[in-house]
């Protein structure tokens, strides 16, 4: 643990509960991405299927309970909740994340450390969420609008990426044997997916004006 990794996992967590607050206490997920929500919630199961085999410490194994519940949680209100669900804009959320599946699957069976069921299904985990916040961008770019929660929620998902990237920076000069070729390319992928949200977000910032995404 280090003051970069405790740091990734906090905006990550504080990004859950921005939109956890948003759904609940507006009743409404307009802006919303389900597929992303549905993808993160494979990339929680199939990363933390060692909750039940392997004890790293409380604090990790909390953690993993919080995000996989708490995806879980997020995918029920979208699609069962009578009010949430009717806010959710399905004609404008099209992106065929299936695609993403098969991909991250596809890759997972090529480059993984060890062929195994839980190392396929950990490097499927990885592939997957760097690509998964792609729905919920193109959502945002069709919406063009973005309100203040939504914006925030995505700030704080890239925030966490950002963070990571640091710690393996970090990890890199201080452990002797620390190298993770899949993590590293596949979170490199992921920060340059959130570099033109960024770019907008501060433009948004500096402006003092609402956040709007070119389509």
């Amino acid at each position: 643990m280090n003051i970069f990794r405790l740091a990734g996992d906090t905006t990550h967590l504080i990004s859950v509960l921005i939109l956890l607050l948003k759904i609940y206490a507006t009743k409404s997920c307009s802006g919303i991405s389900l597929k992303t929500q549905e993808l993160y919630v494979m990339v929680f199961v199939a990363r933390y299927l060692d909750l039940f085999t392997d004890f790293i410490s409380l604090y990790n194994s909390v953690m993993k309970v919080v995000f996989i519940t708490s995806s879980v949680a997020i995918v029920w209100y979208m699609r069962v909740h009578p009010l949430v669900r009717r806010s959710y804009d399905k004609d404008q959320d099209t992106f065929r994340h299936y695609f993403l599946v098969a991909a991250s699957f596809a890759l997972a069976l090529i480059f993984h450390d060890k062929f195994t069921f839980k190392e396929v299904l950990w490097a499927f985990s990885i592939y997957l969420e760097a690509v998964a916040i792609l729905p919920q961008l193109v959502l945002l770019q069709r919406s063009q609008n973005v309100d203040n929660l939504t914006g925030q929620y995505v700030f704080f998902l890239g925030a966490y990426r950002a963070f990571y990237i640091l710690n393996w920076i970090y990890r890199y000069f201080t452990e002797k044997t620390y190298t993770r070729w899949i993590p590293w390319i596949a979170g490199i992928v992921q920060s340059a997916l959130y570099a033109d949200f960024f770019y907008y977000y501060f433009l948004s910032w500096k402006n003092n004006s609402k956040l709007q995404l070119p389509a």
